[in-house]
């Protein structure tokens, strides 16, 4: 196994991200309610560079007992990775997909040393 040094932790804003190469492999890095996440930067529909697309909170759209929905609301706890690609998503968290927990992002352990944020591979 390698590590390689991504960035000071202090330097992660909350909600920031950092995609880097380590040795041959993309590598994403992610900042969510103050926890480290990282993931390999492909796609598993078609290996997009899904760690680089747009963060947006899931989308819950509550259904009525008549079977309607209304206004969409949002889960400001759970932010989803959406490929650029085909727009696939994943949480941030857990790297599943919200509607198949099957399809999910490869994880990549995360290592907090001296104050510096670490990959290992």
């Amino acid at each position: 196994m390698n590590d390689y040094r991504v960035a000071a932790a202090e330097d992660f804003a909350e909600g920031d991200r950092r995609v880097v190469l380590c040795g041959d492999k993309e590598i994403a890095v992610f900042r969510h309610e103050g926890q480290f996440y990282g993931w390999h930067n492909r796609c598993p529909h078609q290996e997009g560079p899904v760690c680089q697309g747009r963060i947006m909170y899931r989308v819950l759209e509550p259904v009525d007992a008549d079977g309607r929905t209304g206004v969409q609301l949002y889960d400001e706890h759970e932010a989803h990775i959406i490929c650029p690609w085909h727009g696939w998503e994943f949480s941030i968290r857990t790297g599943e997909h919200p509607g198949n927990r099957r399809a999910r992002l490869r994880k990549v352990e995360i290592d907090i040393r001296e104050g510096d944020v670490y990959v290992r591979l």
